[in-house]
């Protein structure tokens, strides 16, 4: 068998090479370049990016149920380590993880994690959906220190440790370990709870009064769920402001504690799927700079 001319390649292809990879090669310049242009063309609808932002006294490890389920539905996660530090400097940081995400985002947020998301996707066009897992929904000026005492309920304040003072005069919020499981964590194993309370990160006072800019939850669709006996922000509150901000779909535990995700990963990663499937129905947009 003569060698095979082929001049897309400017090349030869000797008989000595495997058949099927000759075949896919004749195909190809049988073809010509129409069959990229149909590829090129051929719609690429990804699942969205699940992005997940943990809250105060909390780390990323929090979300370990939700991820394992997210994952196993094929859904990209990223779970973001929030720095905790100010409510604008924390917003800046996720908005920054936003930007190098391509296609949808749903962003996830749990506790003060709200306030950070629903300030942090204001000009960021790929986040399509927010989901508040317990989270804040401020308004303009609003905190979250304001927001949970404006209902009674909360007994966060009463179980927090001494602050470790910081340079500059701000300080380090830690909840007292003997009082975080009931505090916290009440519908969670008891030794699973005080794992938590042994690793959890502070957050610094100034964040928690910092107020909001405005807010994403005016613009792009929201979702919510959180615990009736939830101890950090009362079920009042949560109802507020889910309320205010049109929730797509706003579900209340009954029985559950402020980490919800924990006690309840089934019913959090349902309520992401509703807000991912919203969110598909979308043209899918660059994420910003990219």
């Amino acid at each position: 068998m003569k060698p095979i001319r082929i001049p897309l390649f400017g090349g030869q292809l000797s008989s000595g090479m495997p058949s099927l990879l000759v075949r896919l090669v004749l195909a190809f310049a049988t073809t010509g370049s129409a069959a990229l242009v149909r590829a090129a063309e051929s719609p690429i609808s990804p699942k969205p990016t699940i992005v997940l932002v943990h809250g105060a006294f909390a780390d990323s490890s929090s979300w370990n149920a939700v991820i394992t389920k997210l994952l196993a539905h094929g859904y990209p996660v990223v779970a973001v380590a929030n720095p905790l530090r100010g409510l604008r400097t924390d917003a800046d940081y996720v908005s920054r993880v936003f930007q190098t995400i391509p296609g949808p985002v749903i962003a996830v947020g749990h506790s003060y994690a709200g306030s950070v998301i629903t300030n942090a996707a204001v000009g960021n066009a790929n986040v399509a959906a927010l989901v508040h897992v317990a989270g804040f929904a401020p308004d303009v000026g609003e905190t979250a220190f304001d927001l949970s005492g404006r209902f009674p309920g909360s007994t966060l304040g009463a179980a927090l440790a001494p602050p470790v003072t910081l340079p500059g005069g701000d300080k380090d919020l830690y909840i007292l370990q003997d009082r975080f499981p009931a505090q916290f964590a009440r519908d969670v194993p008891e030794r699973e709870a005080r794992v938590m309370a042994a690793a959890q990160r502070p957050i610094a006072e100034s964040a928690l009064k910092e107020p909001a800019a405005q807010p994403a939850w005016k613009s792009i669709p929201s979702w919510f769920i959180f615990g009736s006996l939830d101890k950090n922000i009362p079920e009042a509150a949560l109802l507020f402001m889910a309320n205010r901000a049109n929730a797509r779909e706003t579900i209340n535990v009954k029985g559950a504690s402020h980490v919800v995700m924990i006690s309840h990963p089934d019913a959090v990663v349902k309520l992401i799927e509703k807000a991912a499937a919203s969110a598909a129905k979308k043209p899918v947009v660059a994420a910003a700079g990219q």
